[in-house]
């Protein structure tokens, strides 16, 4: 047994390599929806530069959050008995992250992704190891905070499902990934329904609403994303802000976060919705109100994209509020 933890993540760890391409086309709808990144077939393509970063992936980056923010922080989570997977170990200590519940394995690799950077934006290719995941002996933190796994993961999810229905005074903040929004809402109704505060953009909500359309508003996005469960939903929708549906208010209503300005142009976006989501959550653990929590995730989100990766740019709680009390007066939550 251990002891209690403020925050603690679970989910893939990997490593990211960011390939910083000099040609390609983006190719969009009319509406900027649906974009492709076009690359010349069969020839050899030019790149400018790689910057290799270990450590990442939602709920590693989550609980970098986290423990800058000074919460006391571990991650759960997988890696191989390789270079990649030291150096993952070496960087959670040096964040201060526990990472005793971080499982090595011999048979496995470390897993490593491809990010395909172009101008300020990503495409990633990913890749998550079947690790044989078991959930370790916990005593019960005070958030947990949950995101992507990989594929083959039903029994896991289901052990996570378990450990919470079993300790209810722990508030369950989810962030599905990729593989958690294949695995359908009704393979996780638990998790859905134990959540205290999620968190998806606009198109994920459609794809975990299996909605064919583009036809539909954002309140009926949160409506239908807090009928499955959750008490509070959060929608990101890019540098154009975020939106919020909690218990208690009217089914037409909600809340609209606008954005932090950015100082200048963005670098790159990777992990702005992380440092979002996971900046939200620190502030709930923090003893914030749900307002002051909304107000706190544009800030890390605008402070990430300045750098290369989705951790470098997290910022202190005192950095965070500096940039707080220099924010305009109008930067609060407003009604939708």
């Amino acid at each position: 047994m251990t002891k209690n933890f403020d925050f603690v993540a679970i989910g893939d760890v990997v490593t990211d390599a960011f390939i910083r391409l000099k040609e390609a086309e983006v190719h969009c709808t009319i509406n900027h929806e649906n974009c492709e990144i076009c690359l010349p077939f069969a020839t050899k393509i030019p790149y400018e530069s790689v910057t290799v970063i270990p450590a990442v992936g939602n709920s590693p980056n989550a609980a970098c959050a986290a423990a800058r923010l000074g919460l006391q922080t571990a991650l759960i989570t997988n890696i191989g008995a390789d270079t990649n997977g030291q150096e993952v170990l070496a960087t959670l200590n040096r964040e201060q992250i526990d990472s005793r519940f971080v499982a090595k394995h011999a048979d496995h690799q470390t897993n490593y992704h491809y990010v395909l950077w172009y101008e300020d934006d990503r495409t990633i290719l990913i890749k998550h190891e079947a690790y044989p995941y078991q959930f370790p002996s916990l005593e019960p933190p005070r958030w947990i905070y949950l995101s992507s796994l990989g594929e083959h993961t039903t029994e896991y999810h289901q052990a996570i499902e378990k450990y919470l229905v079993a300790n209810p005074e722990i508030k369950l903040a989810f962030q599905p990934g990729t593989f958690q929004m294949k695995m359908g809402t009704e393979a996780l109704a638990g998790i859905y329904k134990r959540t205290e505060i999620f968190f998806c953009n606009t198109d994920e909500a459609k794809r975990i609403l299996r909605l064919e359309t583009n036809d539909i508003n954002i309140k009926d996005l949160l409506v239908k994303i807090h009928e499955l469960g959750p008490k509070i939903v959060v929608i990101t929708d890019g540098p154009k802000g975020a939106y919020a549906l909690a218990d208690g208010d009217p089914p037409t209503g909600g809340w609209f976060m606008p954005p932090y300005p950015d100082p200048k142009p963005p670098l790159e976006r990777t992990g702005a919705g992380d440092a979002f989501s996971a900046t939200v959550t620190a502030a709930l653990a923090l003893g914030e109100s749900l307002e002051t929590a909304l107000r706190w995730g544009p800030i890390n989100s605008m402070s990430v994209v300045q750098e290369i990766g989705a951790q470098r740019g997290l910022l202190t709680r005192a950095k965070l509020e500096e940039y707080l009390q220099k924010a305009a007066a109008d930067y609060f939550p407003k009604k939708l």
